[in-house]
């Protein structure tokens, strides 16, 4: 009976036990949802709040903008329909440079042919910009290859009426690019194919990497206009020894490109080439050439596509090592030498020696003297043959020269 007893005793403690531990259990389950409940709760409202916040800050944001775009166009006085000069400040929507239709500056035709050459672009921007190429071999418009003339000059241009007359009648097949001094106000007549043709500028230093980019600066705004296939470097003292038609075939029908390069083993040559610029350029890549250039669309886009060689220039090719001699001959030898003719299709006398060419001024002009240019008895590569025409443009000439010019165009020169 006792043993029974204690049996019953037992067996009541045990169900005890068991109904005690029952309990934790509901309790941990119980602790666990609520943690999972309150978690889900407080991520909700952290979301919430979150989302409050961008969305403020998002409204802030497109508020200032507009605020501030809204401040740049009225602060002058002026609408943005009163203005030409496409800027970051401005909407996309202004008037042509005539004041008399609006453009579209989101549309194919202004993106393939800016007319305005005004801009805010930087040079970063702007190169950029300039060295977008399209995969696409066709064009979605009739494409008729211009001839980009980049005039890089500190001011005026004694020889323009020349110039004028050689453009007269061909504005289908070509475009101008003046760079200046900054500053400068190139005015001319509203009928002139120079009129509006003045691109955003930056001072220039005879010698010094300065003029280098303001070579670049012409290609890259040339390049904006897909019409552009070839681009030609002159300066204030340059003249056309050809009439429109027989340089435009020229240069449109050519395989390659008009850069001068070759190897001088002179101090003028190897002896400008600096040893820091070790492994990237060496002494064997190292080339020379006239600054007066003539290339391709491809090879302008190679050209304003690079930084890595315009720092190694800019950084080291320095007086009396000229970039403007150097960069790129030696840029197009190691990358693009294939695309380049290696001659210029600008003549130049440096027969006198020294740091600058000869200049011819009006006593100098003379009908022997200009044929002694355009068919000067030798024969030059051109694509897969040669041709006795070598030079298309020549330099310098002062400003006196321009009226004996004149008088040679119809006879001579034949336009």
């Amino acid at each position: 009976m006792i043993k029974k007893g204690m049996a019953r005793h037992n067996r009541g403690e045990d169900g005890s036990e068991i109904t005690h531990l029952g309990l934790l259990k509901m309790l941990q389950v119980l602790s666990f949802l609520l943690v999972f409940v309150a978690g889900i709760i407080l991520g909700l409202l952290a979301s919430t709040h979150i989302n409050s916040l961008f969305n403020s800050q998002r409204d802030l944001l497109f508020t200032s903008n507009f605020a501030v775009t809204t401040t740049s166009i009225l602060s002058d006085g002026s609408s943005s329909s009163s203005k030409c000069n496409t800027t970051n400040s401005e909407p996309c929507n202004c008037k042509s440079c005539d004041g008399d239709s609006k453009v579209d500056c989101l549309s194919i035709n202004t993106f393939l042919h800016p007319h305005n050459l005004t801009h805010g672009m930087s040079d970063r921007e702007l190169f950029w910009r300039a060295s977008l190429v399209p995969k696409k071999e066709e064009y979605p418009f009739d494409r008729v290859p211009k001839v980009a003339f980049m005039f890089l000059t500190r001011g005026p241009l004694p020889l323009l009426p020349l110039w004028e007359r050689f453009f007269r009648g061909h504005d289908k097949y070509f475009s101008i690019y003046v760079h200046t001094d900054p500053g400068y106000v190139f005015n001319v007549s509203s009928g002139s194919p120079f009129y509006g043709r003045q691109i955003p500028s930056k001072h220039v230093e005879w010698g010094s990497v300065l003029l280098l980019d303001a070579e670049r600066r012409l290609l890259a705004n040339a390049l904006l206009d897909f019409s552009n296939e070839r681009f030609i470097l002159l300066s204030e003292s340059c003249i056309p020894v050809y009439n429109f038609k027989t340089v435009y075939n020229y240069l449109v029908h050519s395989e390659h490109g008009f850069v001068e390069a070759y190897d001088d083993p002179s101090r003028y040559g190897r002896g400008r080439y600096s040893r820091k610029m070790l492994p990237y350029i060496w002494i064997r890549q190292w080339r020379k050439g006239s600054q007066w250039f003539e290339m391709q669309r491809a090879l302008a886009a190679y050209v304003v596509s690079d930084t890595k060689y315009h720092r190694l220039f800019k950084k080291y090719c320095t007086p009396a090592c000229y970039p403007d001699e150097h960069f790129l001959p030696t840029f197009i030898n190691m990358f693009h030498g294939s695309m380049n003719s290696n001659r210029t299709v600008t003549w130049v006398d440096w027969s006198l020696g020294g740091p600058h060419p000869a200049t011819y001024s009006a006593v100098n002009i003379t009908e022997g003297f200009i044929q002694s240019i355009r068919m000067n008895q030798t024969l030059c590569s051109y694509n897969s043959g040669v041709t006795p025409i070598c030079h298309l443009f020549a330099r310098k000439f002062d400003a006196s020269a321009l009226e004996p010019l004149l008088n040679l165009t119809s006879r001579v020169m034949e336009f």
